[in-house]
């Protein structure tokens, strides 16, 4: 297909940054238009007018749904097994790493670019994972819906103006085709859902899920390989800084209080989620937090209720009155 086919949309990007990658040329990814870094104020406007049951909520904050995956779905992860890669990865009994062949990623992946294919425009997201810029990596976020293209735009480090026009390769494609289902049938498949992520091809395909930390988590399981191959410590942590420059960090698994420890008042705030901690120190790999929001108070949590109370905010499966559109996180 010739650059001239392709149908841009009045608010579409020139998709020539993207034809012209190696990602999507091998890929075989032919999209109809291309919607590259938009303004929230955009994205909403998006989402309202083609995404069903997403609303503004009272606060300002854009609230959606999921479908059937209302969370991450580790069974239905898997790292594909590659030479010259699979000897630094953990691998059998009570490793959380279930596997997969090339083969089965690059059918995986050629359902998700031929999904993308079809709709009728994608949205894509350049940004980038650290804030150290000697360990910064360039991450691309293809997508279809406009949820996933403002929560990437929260939680990737935005370039400027001048370092999107110079993007360039990035080093990583996430490719989220979450609408559509995989084939369960495939081998190493368990589920109609798949999050599989190849260190060869540097990229992750997303099917199956519409839920938007599977891309959070994509950057997450790329950034623990290649971090300490740099020396570079990884660390699943929140982490904050006080008034004499004493940095503390809290481990845990989701779900153990990471983001609540981490958020005080007193202390300002690196990051909820995901630090690394290397020559020059400890810093943040993004740009927001991803809290969970059940029984979220501004009493005893104020910095989160302020994070998501507030527009630009992605609130996934919360439950609202449909008058008003006041979210009840005692009921979510």
């Amino acid at each position: 297909m010739t650059m001239s086919q392709f149908a841009i949309s009045r608010d579409g990007d020139d998709p020539s940054f993207l034809l012209n990658s190696a990602f999507c040329r091998d890929a075989g990814f032919e999209p109809k238009a291309v919607c590259r870094n938009l303004s929230p104020p955009k994205l909403y406007a998006k989402a309202l007018a083609f995404e069903p049951n997403t609303q503004i909520t009272s606060s300002g904050a854009l609230a959606t749904t999921t479908g059937n995956k209302t969370g991450r779905s580790p069974r239905d992860k898997r790292i594909v097994r590659e030479p010259g890669f699979e000897d630094a990865v953990w691998w059998g009994e009570h490793s959380p790493n279930y596997e997969m062949d090339e083969g089965t990623f690059l059918m995986n992946r050629e359902a998700a670019v031929d999904y993308l294919n079809t709709v009728d425009r994608v949205y894509v997201v350049d940004g980038y994972a650290n804030w150290d810029s000697q360990c910064r990596m360039k991450i691309r976020v293809v997508c279809s819906r406009e949820h996933h293209a403002l929560f990437a735009h929260n939680m990737l480090i935005r370039p400027t103006k001048h370092e999107l026009a110079d993007f360039g390769e990035p080093d990583f494609v996430i490719w989220n085709a979450g609408a559509f289902a995989a084939n369960k049938y495939h081998r190493y498949m368990s589920s109609r859902t798949s999050i599989a992520t190849s260190l060869k091809h540097r990229q992750v395909v997303i099917l199956g899920t519409e839920y938007a930390g599977e891309m959070k988590k994509g950057v997450f399981t790329l950034l623990h390989y290649y971090m300490p191959h740099r020396d570079v410590l990884f660390l699943h942590s929140g982490c904050n800084i006080g008034k004499e420059g004493d940095v503390t960090l809290f481990l845990g698994l989701s779900g153990t209080g990471k983001t609540t420890l981490s958020s005080d008042p007193a202390r300002p705030l690196i990051g909820d989620d995901e630090h690394c901690w290397g020559p020059k120190g400890v810093f943040n790999i993004e740009a927001g937090c991803y809290a969970k929001c059940v029984n979220l108070q501004s009493e005893s949590d104020p910095d989160m209720w302020s994070a998501v109370n507030r527009f630009g905010t992605v609130l996934e499966n919360v439950v609202y009155d449909e008058q008003y559109h006041i979210v009840d996180y005692s009921n979510t």
